[in-house]
């Protein structure tokens, strides 16, 4: 049986990323701060998503990797972030070939940046992309939001130089500091704008 089959729920033989809803997470952390803003439906898809990846990638942790990709998968307002050109499409591949690429290497590892000892997270996400769930919540209550959402959590997942999003965006030629400066700009400046065709990594596509 592979882990694959045991993650779907036929038989108990191997360890499986648990299927609550990412609301239920939310609800269910006990450390979760009372001022933290609770997920949106979308964002919820999107940790749903990464989820499913990790599963059919043969992951046993949901890492900040398969929540980027979840995320330009399903959110047209990340995605925009980013832009046209050719290192969305770098980042993609990169992402798409985790299964038979460098990522190859992330398997039977733990996402950590050894700052602090490695706690498994219960709900199946790696020590770095539980901390950065908890700075989603808390980036969209300091904005004044009742809901954290998809640019929340992307903003959230290259904090860490040691996270594995931040990896495969310096592999794609995208500088993180510059993403986090872009996410911060005023959303019509980034979608349906004239900047909308532009790249982030210090370069113009055009």
């Amino acid at each position: 049986m592979t882990w694959l089959e045991a993650a779907d729920g036929v038989g108990d033989v191997q360890p499986r990323i648990p299927r609550q809803s990412a609301q239920e997470q939310d609800c269910r952390r006990p450390d979760a701060a009372a001022d933290a803003a609770r997920l949106s439906d979308e964002l919820a898809a999107v940790i749903a998503g990464a989820r499913r990846r990790a599963v059919r990638d043969g992951d046993r942790q949901i890492d900040t990797a398969h929540l980027l990709h979840s995320l330009l998968e399903r959110d047209p307002d990340v995605y925009a972030v980013f832009g046209d050109g050719p290192q969305i499409a770098r980042l993609l591949g990169y992402l798409v070939q985790r299964t038979i690429g460098y990522g190859l290497r992330w398997q039977g590892a733990v996402e950590d940046s050894g700052a602090v000892p490695v706690v498994l997270d219960g709900e199946g996400l790696s020590p770095l992309a539980a901390t950065a769930m908890e700075h989603t919540r808390r980036r969209a209550a300091l904005r004044g939001d009742t809901q954290a959402r998809g640019v929340d959590l992307l903003a959230a997942i290259v904090t860490d130089p040691q996270a594995r999003a931040v990896e495969v965006l310096a592999r794609a030629g995208i500088d993180a500091n510059a993403l986090r400066v872009r996410i911060d700009e005023p959303r019509d400046e980034y979608v349906g704008g004239d900047r909308r065709d532009d790249y982030v990594g210090g370069d113009s596509a055009r």
